[in-house]
């Protein structure tokens, strides 16, 4: 892969990475910030967005939420765990994505692909890439003795 290849990989990486880590982070720290109106508001299957809403499953739905969102975030931007963490990302960009889907359009300025889409196919595409191992720390950890050990940790680490 040439330089300005795997330097456009990681310009994509850490800005997607940041984008997840401040959208995690901000959750985080506003202690009145729940998924509840997001889930609320559902128009594709709202029975399993609606059972979200379970006083019992809600806090687990934004706890997940807030720190998957950040895990992710420091996932991309180090370089760790990358593989791994962006199948979960583009799950989660999958569920983000059905609750505003009005069949075929996500929003009054789309037609069936959108922003959702369009992160959970770059989160596709890092993992498919291995892009972790492009000046991130996943080299370094797949060499470490423990991944001789497990060599599942080693495939799941990039």
């Amino acid at each position: 892969m040439a330089q300005y290849q795997k330097i456009s990989i990681l310009l994509l990486r850490l800005g997607i990475g940041w984008m997840f880590f401040y959208a995690g982070i901000t959750k985080i720290l506003n202690p009145a910030w729940t998924s509840a109106g997001y889930l609320k508001s559902a128009k594709t299957f709202t029975f399993f967005y609606q059972t979200l809403l379970s006083p019992s499953i809600l806090p687990i739905v934004d706890f997940i939420n807030e720190w998957g969102l950040l895990l992710l975030g420091i996932s991309l931007i180090f370089g760790i765990f990358v593989r791994l963490s962006s199948i979960f990302g583009a799950v989660l960009m999958l569920l983000y994505y059905f609750p505003i889907l009005d069949f075929p359009y996500p929003n009054p300025y789309s037609f069936i692909i959108d922003e959702h889409i369009i992160y959970a196919l770059i989160l596709i595409l890092f993992a498919a890439l291995r892009v972790g191992r492009i000046y991130g720390f996943e080299e370094k950890c797949a060499n470490l003795p423990i991944c001789s050990k497990f060599p599942r940790l080693r495939e799941w680490l990039g």
